[in-house]
């Protein structure tokens, strides 16, 4: 089943931030996630002290930027813990920053889930 990338960033993230502020605060990280291919995009990612906060493009300062394709980001998506090491090591996501950070991504996408 196909992610919607829009509704991941614009609703389902945001809500589980407004749900579980201190969890996505405690993750301690500054996230730029770029997708590439139809139907990508970029979103800044704020799970910091400043945050929480999620929005549309390029931000100031991330601690980690992750670069991948559409269909890579569906499967990173869908079981980030398994896949995201597979596509790191294969060169279909790109860490730049902080690489340690990036592992924490599972844990943002398991808020509320």
């Amino acid at each position: 089943m196909a992610v919607d990338l829009q509704k991941v960033f614009n609703e389902e993230l945001p809500a589980s931030f407004s749900k579980f502020p201190d969890q996505a605060k405690s993750i301690g990280a500054k996230f730029q996630l770029n997708i590439t291919g139809d139907g990508g995009g970029q979103w800044f990612i704020d799970a910091s002290n400043s945050g929480p906060s999620v929005r549309q493009g390029q931000g100031p300062a991330p601690d980690v930027t992750m670069i991948m394709a559409m269909q890579d980001f569906q499967m990173l998506y869908q079981n980030p813990q398994a896949n995201g090491m597979s596509l790191f090591f294969s060169g279909r996501l790109k860490v730049l920053g902080n690489q340690m950070l990036a592992m924490k991504l599972n844990v943002l996408f398991a808020l509320g889930r």
